[in-house]
């Protein structure tokens, strides 16, 4: 569905607010997407990417080295598995 007017020019007013959020996001991709590279790197054949999904996404949003130590943790485990 389109999006309306409306809704449009909310968005575009909320990133004139803060328009940091929108590089937040980006930020927060590329971090995910380097410690998803980190992980099948470092496990080879033992990585999972659903493992690795449920590694980032079950804790909700949490800062980003926060994140890097579950993924370090999921790394671990899976090595001593």
């Amino acid at each position: 569905n389109p999006m309306t007017l409306e809704d449009a020019t909310k968005e575009v007013e909320r990133y004139i607010d803060n328009p940091g959020q929108a590089l937040s996001y980006k930020v927060g991709m590329m971090k995910i997407l380097d410690l998803r590279e980190k992980a099948k790197t470092e496990l080879g054949d033992k990585f999972d990417i659903r493992d690795f999904h449920d590694v980032v996404l079950k804790n909700g949003a949490v800062p980003l080295p926060i994140l890097e130590e579950l993924v370090d943790g999921y790394i671990a485990k899976k090595k001593a598995s």
